[in-house]
């Protein structure tokens, strides 16, 4: 892997106090470019982004900064792309990379539902069990559907025990390195409409409709005699479209989760899952021992990742057709949709920025794909680091952006 050497030049100030003035600086980068005489465009583009680091803002933060040019197939870009930062939510690109690698794009995600026992009179005399496979997306519609295979079955009263099984994964409820006062996500393989109240409802939506249920209600693992009368899953691109455009994190630990469970370990746990990423990262050549993956969505204090392993796998998904089908769709595309929906509304950026946004306190962080005016397409990957506003960072970001997608 070939890297460029980096020239400090005089400082380009973009400070980290007003939004407005941030933005207000780039013009001057503008009128810099045009007073260029000789340079090519790379050139040209190293020359502003070397203004743009040494900004007076990394006097009190830190960024590490890479591009790749996929055309040419060499770094076109470099700037402490090595420096082990916190990635906050481009932690999803490796959690999704690495999921569509092992797993594929066909992969579900299922919720079933089954029995032991048998029916007479109209009654069911057994036990039932609804088995968790961490679909994120299981809502009303797909508990009406198994409420209705009950139905179907000609049952109108229930005596056994309703069961649980969440043995697809530990009993973990968060993950590792989360903070206490964070909106997390609750990790339960078996949710509906994103709460850990599945059997609860299941039995409220039976007596709705008219079901006598004269049951226990617990944990248990499906024996493996059990009949499944219902099968209901979400597909991996389904998924992929709310973990990436929206950054939802539940979907994100939901697939984080189905990695784990690919090694065909039953209470699959954070580590499995570290153990597939850290595979995929000596695979691409880079040492899995430089790095620290904790979750899967980036929540964790105790992710490291840098801008090189980032770009790293976004060219390992641009090389693989299959997993770029996936990856690419979910991505926010700026001016558009998702989390850049209301960045990069500049002519050279809008629409042509496809890319994961980051934000946590501190960590503000980008990281995806462009098409270059030259037509070469780009991988990047940006991550700032000790922010006390975050929307500079975004700022920094949406000029870096524009000065690798303008002529």
């Amino acid at each position: 892997m070939m890297f460029v050497a980096i020239t400090t030049l005089p400082a380009q100030e973009v400070r980290e106090c007003d939004e407005t003035q941030v933005y207000a600086d780039s013009m001057a980068i503008d009128t810099t470019r045009s007073e260029v005489v000789g340079q090519s465009w790379e050139q040209s583009l190293r020359t502003n982004l070397d203004r743009l680091v040494s900004s007076d803002m990394f006097k009190t933060s830190q960024v590490g900064m890479m591009v790749y040019d996929l055309t040419a197939d060499s770094v076109l870009y470099a700037h402490r792309e090595r420096q082990l930062l916190r990635p906050a939510s481009t932690m999803k690109v490796i959690t999704a990379v690495t999921a569509i690698d092992c797993l594929g794009g066909a992969h579900q995600f299922n919720t079933d539902l089954c029995y032991t026992g048998k029916v007479e009179n109209n009654t069911l005399t057994g036990d039932i069990y609804c088995v968790g496979g961490f679909d994120p997306r299981f809502n009303s519609d797909d508990m009406r559907a198994f409420v209705e295979s009950i139905r179907k079955m000609g049952v109108d009263t229930i005596r056994g025990n309703i069961y649980a099984d969440k043995s697809m994964k530990d009993d973990n409820d968060y993950g590792e390195g989360w903070c206490w006062d964070d909106d997390n996500p609750v990790l339960s393989p078996l949710l509906v409409s994103r709460r850990d109240i599945f059997v609860q409802r299941f039995v409220e939506k039976l007596v709705d409709a008219g079901i006598v249920v004269e049951s226990s209600l617990g944990e248990a693992v499906k024996p493996a005699n059990a009949f499944c009368i219902c099968h209901r899953f979400h597909t991996m691109d389904q998924v992929l479209m709310n973990m990436l455009k929206d950054s939802d994190n539940l979907y994100a630990e939901a697939m984080f989760y189905q990695i784990a469970a690919s090694t065909g370990v039953r209470h699959a746990s954070a580590k499995q899952a570290r153990g597939v990423i850290k595979r995929l990262v000596r695979k691409i050549g880079l040492d899995p021992d430089d790095y620290s993956f904790a979750d899967g969505s980036g929540l964790s204090l105790y992710n490291y990742v840098s801008a090189e392993l980032e770009v790293a796998m976004l060219r390992y998904a641009y090389s693989n057709g299959n997993i770029l089908l996936h990856l690419k769709p979910s991505m926010p595309i700026a001016a558009t949709d998702g989390t850049l929906r209301d960045r990069m509304h500049g002519s050279f950026t809008n629409g042509n920025v496809c890319a994961k946004t980051g934000t946590v306190t501190g960590v503000s962080s980008l990281a995806g794909y462009c098409t270059a005016a030259n037509g070469h397409a780009l991988a990047f990957s940006i991550i700032n680091n000790g922010l006390r506003h975050t929307r500079n960072g975004r700022a920094f970001q949406d000029k870096v952006c524009t000065e690798l997608c303008r002529p």
